[in-house]
């Protein structure tokens, strides 16, 4: 019998390292307290420059781009753009190397310098972020310079800096978007013709009540001294396949995260608003307990945001390596990853990329590539959210149903279920799937449904009764007159 027992417990315990992997997926609940979550992506392999077959190593790479099944990297030190291809083996294959172009309509041949971003345009054309040489470029594919971008000659733009692009965006109708370092008025936009159209998506000015009162209190002497309050930057951003900016930024006070007002993600609309959906409990910030493991104690600070098709956001976290996957309500879907030299951690990573559901991360620090495909858990997750966006809401509940199989203490599997039953009228169930997990915005609406519904099918004998009960009163009270007048005679 006890032989039994340890052959039962030795079970249980392959069972859940299976199934917990690493261990370092994770969620947070309705309190904000972190909860260990089965793996929704492993460790496909990690690339390096030898992998690559390329005579010199990566030196400082500083961005990805994805486009079909391409995989563009800025190669920032060695002052080129790696162009590999990514194969249906799930391996990453060299195709050429972009460190010279064509200038426009000569022979003359000329080079990058520091590139830190490059981005594929709707029409294929290459459009580079050349840093040091102070442009961004936009290329055919046989490398001929079509357009070059500078710094604008317009009065909103303060001369005397150095331009120096280091992301670059167009949108489907060519027009282009840029963040260069030491701009903090949001996004450069240029028309496709290259006309410089003023400034997007500028960013809200960033103080400290304490720097704004001791300025207040300050002679004019030590206020020229002073750091001037200014707008923060933009540390990188995505264009989704609607047109909208995903943009992210490192500059906020931390007491701002959980009030919402440093908005770390943003999703940028035509006029440069904010309209990101933030219908979860717990804000979109990455980790919503920082504590001080290994010595970090700031809270996440995200370098890079790719977005899937089905509107899920990723993003990627410099302060401790983590990503974290958002669908388009804001709730957290996983979250992964670390600090460190082993697979799925990184050193410093510096961009996340995405062909189809798989990520690559890159590690300017480490100079490596790390590829990561979903597992069953992360694709049934994937699957539930894109069948509720369809309107298959049987499917969704039982796919949904599929994923607390795996983790049954997993939020947003009780919530989705509920939406799957509130858009099939099935308010009492909703109420109940909600009501398990705390969200009260949700129980609110099908409660309000479900009163609704109830007082739709009983509104026959409510009726009925309020009739007999204003007819008894009338009775009632002609009889008690009746007997009155009878008792005074």
């Amino acid at each position: 019998m006890m032989k039994r027992k340890i052959l039962l417990i030795a079970g249980l315990f392959t069972l859940c390292s299976g199934l917990f992997a690493k261990g370092d997926t994770y969620i947070y609940d309705y309190w904000g307290k972190m909860e260990k979550s089965p793996d929704a992506y492993r460790v496909s392999h990690v690339v390096y420059a030898d992998d690559l077959k390329l005579e010199k190593g990566l030196k400082n790479p500083s961005s990805l781009f994805a486009k079909g099944n391409m995989l563009y990297v800025a190669d920032t030190d060695n002052s080129r753009i790696l162009q590999l291809e990514y194969t249906p083996q799930k391996t990453l294959e060299l195709r050429r190397v972009i460190d010279r172009v064509n200038a426009n309509g000569t022979d003359e041949i000329e080079t990058l310098n520091l590139p830190e971003d490059v981005f594929i345009g709707k029409d294929n054309s290459i459009y580079i972020a050349d840093t040091k040489n102070g442009r961004v470029i936009k290329l055919d594919q046989d490398l001929n310079i079509i357009q070059v971008l500078k710094e604008p000659d317009d009065p909103t733009y303060e001369e005397g800096k150095d331009f120096l692009p280091t992301k670059v965006v167009a949108d489907s109708k060519g027009r282009v978007y840029i963040s260069a370092r030491n701009i903090n008025k949001g996004f450069m936009k240029y028309e496709y013709d290259g006309t410089f159209q003023g400034f997007f998506g500028a960013n809200e000015v960033v103080y400290n009540w304490t720097d704004m009162i001791w300025k207040k209190l300050s002679t004019q002497a030590q206020k020229e001294k002073m750091v001037l309050f200014v707008p923060v930057e933009y540390s990188n951003c995505y264009i989704d396949k609607e047109g909208f900016i995903y943009a992210v930024t490192k500059t906020f006070e931390e007491w701002d995260l959980k009030s919402d007002n440093a908005k770390p993600i943003r999703r940028l609309n035509a006029l440069g608003k904010d309209i990101l959906v933030k219908n979860a409990e717990n804000l979109p910030i990455g980790d919503v307990e920082w504590g001080d493991a290994a010595g970090i104690k700031n809270p996440s600070k995200f370098t890079d945001i790719t977005v899937l098709d089905n509107e899920v956001y990723i993003t990627v976290d410099e302060s401790r390596g983590r990503i974290f996957a958002y669908d388009n309500q804001g709730y957290l879907l996983f979250a992964f990853g670390g600090r460190g030299n082993v697979d799925g951690f990184f050193r410093q990573p510096s961009s996340i990329e995405h062909i189809e559901k798989d990520l690559f991360v890159l590690d300017s620090q480490n100079a490596s590539i790390t590829v990561f495909t979903p597992t069953e858990y992360g694709s049934l997750i994937y699957k539930a959210t894109e069948q509720f966006a369809c309107g298959e809401y049987d499917a969704s509940a039982e796919t949904w149903a599929k994923v607390l199989d795996y983790n049954g203490n997993y939020d947003l599997a009780y919530i989705g279920l509920g939406k799957s039953c509130l858009r099939q009228n099935k308010y009492k169930e909703a109420m109940d799937y909600f009501k398990t997990k705390r969200d009260r915005r949700d129980y609110s609406k099908a409660f309000k449904y479900y009163r609704k519904e109830w007082i739709e099918a009983n509104i026959g004998w409510m009726v009925v009764i309020i009739i007999i009960l204003v007819v008894v009163s009338f009775v009632t009270k002609i009889v008690k007159k009746i007997k009155w007048e009878l008792d005074s005679l």
